[in-house]
């Protein structure tokens, strides 16, 4: 059964309400995987109001569970010549 909040009704949980809380963002990233973590990171060094959503706990996400790493091209290494 779902009670009213702030004239908002609250899904039971366990047979009780639970209390919904607004909140304002200038950026909402949704994962929390490598390109995530950088957006949300980004968006907060520029001085913007940040939230990341995920729906594992970060350190579950897809880029810490990659078995084999992950790759990168950097234009800014020397040539190969080993």
């Amino acid at each position: 059964m779902a009670e009213k909040t702030n004239g908002v009704a609250a899904p039971a949980v366990n047979g009780r309400a639970y209390t919904i809380i607004d909140h304002t963002y200038d950026v909402v990233v949704v994962g929390a995987g490598g390109a995530g973590l950088r957006a949300t990171l980004g968006a907060a060094q520029a001085g913007l109001k940040t939230a990341c959503v995920t729906k594992v706990f970060p350190t579950r996400s897809h880029t810490v569970a990659a078995q084999g790493g992950i790759a990168a091209s950097l234009g800014n290494m020397g040539k190969d010549d080993w």
